[in-house]
């Protein structure tokens, strides 16, 4: 079955049956139990993000305001309209009571007179607001998604931030994905983009748009460009950009494409003193014909089968889970590898991590890039690959063990494992006695890979005394948030990533430079910071430079929180051969988001989905 349609069929098997227990009932989503023949538009057409501030508690005046900028926006050529979170009532409610008289039902009054211009117009709208359910009397945090066609769904948040929590419950419809003219539409709201799995619900049922309504003072609109590329979709966020009651909403409301770049983007007002109470419209071509793209495609290779602990919540009193803080000095080795020549890259590697050690003694980690010794081997048949290829009492493993005891550090480092019959694409973590701490075998191979090397069939980690616990992905493997999730439930206080980068998955970082308190370095690449927020677990990637497959370097560390000032990324250059020396302490136990925060507050009863083979 082609991709297209295979993901089509899963959209729609995903309208019939339950996710997380929940039903969709047809009287919810009439659009989709019609599932009516809409002629599908081809041509590239406009999006536009509305940047819109409401007034806290005057929902008629906010409706009447957001039908007046939606029905501009559709005169000026727009067809799909995103507005922010809580659009029609402000953000900030106490509690229960405070809200009560500004709920609606979903559908009802609000999304009927978004019914009337959104026909009038044949374009659609998003826009948050806060839902009664009628049957239960429960209040959610909601968007609801209006067309041509009249009201065609909702989404319910599912990751809500604490504030939202004392007034609403959590949302319980899963990520639906709604088929429209423009395309497959899929809704997250705000805190939900912190978590990848939100996002990742609607990649996997083929979602073309993910339309993001929000109210961000940075963490959440940092995200997209990560959720765009890991999906292969567009994304369309609609901020604020003033404060209220005292929290602060940056702006920067923003299209991006699902190669993960920016199309367009509103000021962002990073202070009080800047802030801009009218509304701003920020413009975008979608283009249709990218709803098929390669990182769509990749898709199809997830390893469903590997990620079942992502439906795990473990308890906050994890007797399992290491609580003890470890001061890290770490080197990311970059070099230009001598392919197939191992006493070469020896002498290279030797030399970098030497002059590290020395320059820092209290050095404790060492990562270098995949198949350290060999080099990438890209390009070589099977017959070739053989002879390079060793167990681990072979000579890459005997030369690791003798540096990391020689210059008392761990190191991880990759080779070519023979295993009986099979060979892998392995990296092995040794301790600083020399002894193997754990080894790990790439699970998510790209296409030089499966030329020659079978897959590996688990995500460990590993505890140590002198690290804490480290997970460790080889290549591709950080493009698949999944990994990092499973790394994340596993307690893995650092991530280690032995890589091969020429710029075939990911690219450079779009967002913003002054949304982050410390700024991210020149040359900070998307997939690599994701599996460090995404898992709130440091991460050190450790990159070659050069050769005739123009290995684009940039060695780095990504840390849990640099847009609120914890910590500092760093990043090696794009083209020199160097060690990267990096300092943190690992788990941040007092931060305001760290991993304890993001395993408790997950939400797995939704993502069953992700582990359906």
């Amino acid at each position: 079955m082609q991709p297209r349609r295979l993901l089509t069929v899963i959209a729609l098997i995903f309208t019939l049956i339950s996710v997380g227990g929940y039903q969709w009932h047809k009287s919810e989503y009439p659009a989709l139990a019609k599932a009516p023949n809409m002629e599908t538009v081809n041509k590239p057409f406009k999006a536009a993000s509305v940047q819109f501030n409401p007034i806290l508690n005057e929902r008629d005046k906010n409706v009447d305001e957001l039908l007046k900028v939606t029905e501009e926006a559709f005169k000026k050529g727009a067809r799909l309209v995103v507005a922010p979170e809580m659009s029609t009532t402000g953000y900030y409610y106490a509690d229960r009571e405070s809200i009560k008289p500004f709920v609606d039902t979903i559908p009802g009054k609000t999304t009927a007179a978004f019914e009337k211009i959104a026909k009038k117009y044949n374009s659609y709208i998003v826009f948050g607001m806060p839902e009664v359910d009628k049957s239960s009397d429960l209040y959610y945090n909601s968007a609801a998604l209006v067309g041509p066609e009249g009201y065609i769904g909702k989404y319910r948040k599912t990751q809500m931030w604490e504030s939202e929590t004392h007034w609403g419950a959590w949302g319980d419809l899963g990520v639906p994905v709604f088929d429209t003219k423009l395309g497959k539409i899929a809704i997250n709201i705000c805190m939900d983009s912190a978590y990848s799995e939100t996002a990742r619900l609607a990649g996997i049922q083929g979602a073309d748009i993910l339309a993001f309504p929000t109210n961000s003072s940075a963490q959440a609109i940092s995200a997209l460009p990560a959720r765009a590329q890991q999906n292969g979709m567009y994304v369309v966020s609609a901020n604020r950009s003033n404060t209220e009651n005292g929290f602060h909403m940056i702006g920067g409301s923003a299209i991006w494409s699902p190669e993960g770049k920016k199309l367009a983007e509103a000021p962002v007002v990073m202070t009080p003193k800047e802030d801009v109470n009218e509304t701003t419209v920020t413009y975008a071509t979608i283009d249709p014909k990218q709803y098929e793209n390669e990182n769509k495609q990749m898709l199809q290779k997830r390893r469903p089968e590997l990620y079942k602990e992502l439906m795990q919540t473990v308890a906050p009193w994890d007797y399992t889970k290491n609580t003890t803080p470890h001061d890290i000095t770490a080197a990311a080795l970059q070099y230009e590898p001598v392919i197939g020549d191992k006493d070469r890259n020896k002498e290279k590697i030797t030399s970098l991590i030497k002059e590290a050690k020395t320059e820092n003694p209290e050095l404790n980690l060492v990562v270098l890039p995949e198949l350290s010794l060999t080099g990438p081997v890209t390009g070589m048949d099977k017959k070739e690959i053989g002879p390079l290829a060793e167990d681990t009492s072979g000579e890459t493993v005997q030369f690791f063990a003798g540096l990391a005891k020689q210059y008392q550090v761990s190191i991880v480092a990759g080779l070519i494992e023979k295993q009986s019959n099979k060979l892998f694409n392995s990296a092995i973590l040794f301790s600083e006695d020399g002894k193997i701490a754990g080894s790990y075998q790439k699970t998510h191979l790209n296409k030089s890979d499966e030329t020659w090397a079978s897959a590996g069939s688990s995500l460990p980690v590993f505890k140590t005394k002198a690290l804490g616990t480290i997970g460790i992905l080889v290549g591709e493997d950080a493009a698949y948030p999944e990994a990092a999730g499973v790394l994340a439930v596993k307690r893995a206080d650092i991530i280690a990533i032995p890589s091969a980068w020429n710029g075939q998955y990911g690219g450079e970082m779009e967002i913003n430079k002054i949304v982050s308190a410390n700024p991210y370095p020149e040359g900070s690449m998307v997939t690599w910071d994701a599996v460090a927020i995404g898992a709130q677990a440091y991460t050190v990637v450790a990159n070659y430079v050069g050769t005739d497959n123009k290995y684009l370097g940039r060695s780095s560390l990504y840390t849990l929180d640099p847009l609120y000032a914890l910590d500092q990324p760093a990043a090696a250059s794009a083209d020199k051969e160097e060690a990267l020396v990096v300092k943190f302490t690992t788990i941040q136990p007092t931060a305001w988001f760290n991993q304890e925060m993001l395993i408790l507050s997950r939400q797995p009863a939704y993502f069953k989905p992700l582990i359906e083979e």
